[in-house]
């Protein structure tokens, strides 16, 4: 078949052409500084979780392929450049701490960052070219996610894994030199490989954590298939049997949005960095509990009951199955639990790291006031454009206290300044690494979209 250029009416085609010619000069400064920041925060997340369990299994397992030359981030590992993909993903993912864009309900740095770190190494490029790749891979992902109109997880797919992926091939193929019908293909061959099961909630398993560094993986895959001349369907999006049609079938979509506005409306201003180490679906009523907790003085003996009011959607996720949320298993399943989330921020009054240890998650206190917490569907929230939430407490006295987050702290109508995402940068990789390690990898990052070598910033940020 004939292309003598991408099709204008397939999504891809649109999402190619404006890959393909977008220059550094087109994406406004504020955007490029913001990416700088984004991408901060990734690497000191990155950084904090090798400190963690699962970032060690993760290594070890990828270790059995054989080594490389690439860098991995916060590790003094090399690997090939699709493992350190996949480690690096797992890594600024693994702690469930980095950003979300919200409306897509998609962890778009995951995923967008270590594809193009890994292609802009193999490929030569310029931390320039770097920086461009990974907007355009958040940009991609992000309007992938909010073609689900919010349904992928309603049906266990992670938004993450699924529109990480197209992300990351856009990225990839850019860096590698496809042209648009190269984009094209990058992305009808990506849609073959995108998916991710939510499936772990029922047990605590390890597998989200996994799902941005296999979508990066993907996305270099599939842009090396397409640069060697593979070939892929145009209509990977919108078609009869397409991203949409397959994954959300019968259900409510929007394939447009893939293709709307590109260059025009910057979706990388509305990714949300996360103040909390928990699913984004829990910040609301973090903030609600401890704001209640501040304002009216309460102490954990005084709780009778709680009430929190949730979209049913995120409610499967962090209120479903019960009886891994009234107690959780482990700190994995305490971030994906509503119930912990409140009951510790009452019992603590804050939510930090600290709250996600063996110490915490055993705390009776805590547990108690879990089991007082009642979750009901809320029927005035802002889902998927906000993740809202509502805390009811009532009091041993009889007094009946409530607040409701409409929009949650991190959203692009109430953003962490990039301020307080240095700060949270610093929390982070202080954790596991000295001063002068955290000043070489910030002055790294906040210069990035010069000529330096993107290998050169690599090294700087390895580990």
């Amino acid at each position: 078949m004939s292309l003598e250029s991408p099709t204008r009416t397939a999504l891809a085609g649109r999402v190619a052409e404006f890959a393909a010619a977008l220059d550094p000069a087109d994406v406004p400064d504020e955007v490029l500084e913001r990416a700088r920041h984004l991408v901060l925060d990734a690497v000191g997340l990155a950084y904090a979780s090798t400190a963690y369990r699962f970032s060690g299994v993760a290594r070890d397992a990828l270790a059995t392929f054989g080594g490389g030359d690439h860098p991995v981030l916060g590790m003094p590992d090399r690997l090939s450049p699709r493992d350190a993909a996949v480690l690096n993903g797992v890594l600024v993912h693994g702690m469930d701490f980095d950003d979300t864009h919200i409306p897509a309900v998609t962890h778009v740095s995951a995923a967008a960052l270590p594809a193009a770190l890994s292609a802009a190494t193999v490929a030569g490029s310029s931390t320039r070219e770097l920086l461009l790749a990974y907007v355009l891979g958040v940009e991609v992902s992000a309007r992938v996610g909010l073609g689900g109109a919010g349904g992928f997880h309603d049906v266990g797919f992670h938004p993450t894994a699924v529109a990480g992926a197209f992300g990351a091939a856009v990225a990839a193929g850019r860096l590698t030199g496809l042209d648009a019908h190269g984009l094209v293909a990058a992305q009808g061959v990506v849609g073959s490989m995108s998916a991710g099961l939510l499936e772990f909630l029922e047990d605590g398993s390890w597998t989200k954590r996994l799902h941005p560094g296999w979508a990066a993986m993907c996305g270099l895959t599939a842009a090396a298939f397409a640069r060697a001349g593979w070939t892929g369907p145009g209509a990977v999006y919108e078609g009869r049997f397409g991203l949409y049609a397959t994954h959300l079938a019968g259900r409510t979509s929007r394939p447009e949005a893939v293709g709307e506005d590109l260059g025009t409306r910057w979706e990388l201003m509305r990714t949300a960095v996360k103040p909390y180490p928990i699913c984004h679906f829990n910040h609301a009523f973090a903030d609600a509990a401890l704001l209640l907790r501040d304002e009216h003085g309460i102490a954990a003996v005084d709780v009778r009951a709680i009430r929190c009011a949730i979209h049913p959607v995120p409610g499967k996720v962090v209120c479903q199955p019960p009886e891994n949320k009234w107690v959780p298993r482990d700190e994995y399943d305490a971030k994906f639990s509503l119930p912990f989330a409140v009951s510790a921020a009452l019992a603590r009054g804050r939510f930090t790291l600290a709250e996600l240890e063996d110490e915490a998650l055993a705390d009776p206190e805590i547990l108690a006031l879990a089991r007082k917490v009642e979750v009901v569907d809320d029927h005035e929230g802002l889902f998927p454009d906000a993740y809202s939430g509502r805390v009811e407490i009532e009091l041993a006295d009889g007094r009946v206290v409530a607040h409701r987050e409409q929009v949650n702290r991190g959203h692009d109508q109430r953003p962490l300044t990039n301020a307080e995402i240095v700060e949270k940068f610093e929390g982070t990789i202080g954790r596991v690494a000295d001063a002068a390690t955290a000043e070489r990898v910030r002055g790294a990052v906040l210069s990035l979209g010069d000529d330096r070598p993107a290998a050169e910033f690599a090294e700087a940020c390895r580990g």
